[in-house]
Order: structure tokens, then C-alpha cells, then sequence
């Protein structure tokens, strides 16, 4: 049974900078976030992208960890050798195995400071929940979207994403950099609480769980007509009701939502997504019970490294 190992990533994204920044510091100034005796490792995802300040070199890195890319040794892209390197060595199966994943990202939508799991794994949600108690964040359960996958933290047992903002892509913000810190912090505090039996679960946990993503209106050649309607504009995590502007067109028309589901937006005009066709993501907010099952993976994981 190897030692319990925590792997930090920053820079997933090669132009989502400050947390890579934060690291720098970090390891000049060891003593700027206490790591609690934890065994952690802190590593740039993709340093070339990082190095020319472009989300990517060839293609998506937080989308290039499906087993059917890093198993094919024929493909000789930069981000899927990145993604095959990262898990060859800090994987289940790596060099230095680490048995939870913390990916660290800042977006250009008002999400704030928040966090992202992607599924419904048990020691995923107990960590969740445990940030959730203590900051308050709110939490995007995404699931149940065919064409978003392979995301890094899937490849290991337990792993979640810390995703802040706004910021514009390539700048440096100390106000993104400083909850990225209290994020981490806080996340090594508990997973020491953990070790030293002393950790205390919540009741319920607030999900904002993923329903569908919306494009921008197009022609039939991929233009964009319209734009997300200024009032709608900064205001993710606030519901929607039937009738919202969503979309708006130079000549002053106006796109509205349609329903009476009453969804949550998120990730609204994230500069990053309009290649993916998505001008934001409509969520469905949840109270769930906290289970034991989550508390008893999430021991296990810390005290036994077991594997789902």
C-alpha cells in the first residue's frame, strides 16, 4: 500500500494563468498554504500551452483523457501525449500514484469561486460537500453530455475541479489567485481532518446539476447572429424563468427562453466554449442527503487508497 498521495494541477488550460502563478509562489514560499504533512504534488498540466498562453497546442487537454485516446499508441498529438504522461505517472497504475485530483481553472463567466464534479462517484461528492460546508461554493454536477468527455480528473479515483472567475483569459487577478488559495487550503485542511478522525460531514448538499448546454443562434454556416442579451450577462447561478432575454441581434431583436423549468445558467459566455458551440449550460438545482456511502469512500480512499 503506497503512502496517500494528493496531485494539484494548474494550467490545464495554457492561457488560464494564475493558477499556475499561484504555484510558482508556492514553491518559492513553501509556507504560504500549509500542506498539513500531506504528500502533494503540484504539476502544470499542459506547459506548453502555459508557455504560449493558448488553451492548447493541438486539441483540448481536459478532454483528451478518454481511454480510447492515451491507450492508442498511433496518435502523436502534444495534449494526448500530455494526457498519457500525466497518468503514466501520477495515475492508479503510475510511477507516483496519487489517489486524488484537485484541477484548478479560472473562466471568463461570473461563476465565481465554485466547483465542478463531473458524475456521481462517492468520494467525489464527500469532497464536494466538505468545501461546500465550509465556503459555501456552489457545486456543477456535470453529467449526462455525450460530447463533453475525457475530463483529467476523471483519471483518477477521486478528483474534482476548482473553477473561478471572471477573469480574462492570460491575466494575472490576485482576487482570482487568493480564492484559489483559500480553495486549496481549505481542501488540504480537511483531507487532514480526515487522517486525524476529526472531520464532520454535512446534512444536505446543494447540487446544481447539468440538464443542457444552449449555442448560440447560427447560420447555417456556423455564423454567430445574436449575442447573450446584457442583462443575462454576469448572472450565473440565478434562475431563469419563462420569457428571459437570452439572445439579442444588432438590429435590437430579442431571443428569449422558453419554459417553465425555471433553470440556473452557468458558464455563460465562457470565451473558451464558443468553439464547443456552447454559449452556456442550464442546471437544475438539488438538495440532496449527504450519504454515508460518500463518507465511507472517502475514508477509505485516505486510509486504505482503495480504488473504485
Amino acid at each position: 500500500m503506497s503512502e496517500f498521495h494528493v496531485l494539484l494541477i494548474a494550467g490545464t488550460h495554457g492561457n488560464e494563468i494564475n493558477a499556475p502563478w499561484l504555484f510558482e509562489q508556492w514553491s518559492k514560499y513553501p509556507g504560504i498554504i500549509n500542506s498539513h504533512g500531506l504528500n502533494i504534488s503540484k504539476v502544470i498540466g499542459n506547459p506548453k500551452a502555459l508557455k504560449c498562453c493558448k488553451r492548447y497546442i493541438s486539441s483540448d487537454l481536459n478532454r483528451s483523457f478518454q481511454n480510447e485516446l492515451i491507450s492508442n499508441n498511433s496518435i502523436d498529438e502534444y495534449e494526448i501525449l500530455r494526457a498519457k504522461e500525466l497518468v503514466s505517472t501520477y495515475g492508479l497504475y503510475g510511477i507516483s500514484p496519487c489517489h486524488i485530483a484537485i484541477d484548478c481553472h479560472s473562466t471568463t463567466s461570473a461563476m465565481g469561486n465554485s466547483i465542478v464534479v463531473y458524475g456521481r462517484r462517492n468520494a467525489d461528492l464527500a469532497i464536494a460537500s466538505l468545501l461546500q460546508l465550509r465556503l459555501g461554493l456552489p457545486i456543477y454536477l456535470h453529467e449526462g453530455d455525450k460530447t463533453q468527455k475525457g475530463f483529467l480528473v476523471e483519471s483518477w479515483p477521486c478528483g474534482l475541479v476548482v473553477e473561478i472567475g471572471p477573469v480574462p483569459q492570460g491575466l494575472l487577478d490576485i482576487s482570482i489567485i487568493q480564492k484559489t488559495m483559500l480553495t486549496l487550503e481549505c481542501f488540504i485542511e480537511e483531507i487532514y481532518k480526515i487522517k486525524l478522525g476529526k472531520v464532520h460531514f454535512p446534512k444536505k448538499l446543494i447540487i446544481h446539476r447539468h440538464l443542457r448546454s444552449i449555442d448560440f443562434p447560427r447560420t447555417e454556416d456556423g455564423q454567430i447572429t445574436a449575442l447573450v442579451h446584457p442583462s443575462l450577462q454576469g448572472s450565473d447561478w440565478l434562475p431563469m424563468s419563462n420569457g428571459t432575454p437570452l439572445f439579442k441581434k444588432l438590429d435590437g431583436s430579442i431571443l428569449r427562453y422558453e419554459g417553465n423549468d425555471l433553470p440556473i445558467p452557468v458558464f455563460i459566455n465562457e470565451a473558451a466554449y464558443v468553439e464547443k458551440n456552447i454559449a452556456m449550460s442550464l442546471t437544475k438545482r438539488e438538495i440532496w442527503d449527504f450519504s454515508n456511502d460518500w463518507k465511507d469512500a472517502i475514508i477509505d480512499l485516505v486510509f486504505n487508497q482503495s480504488f473504485p
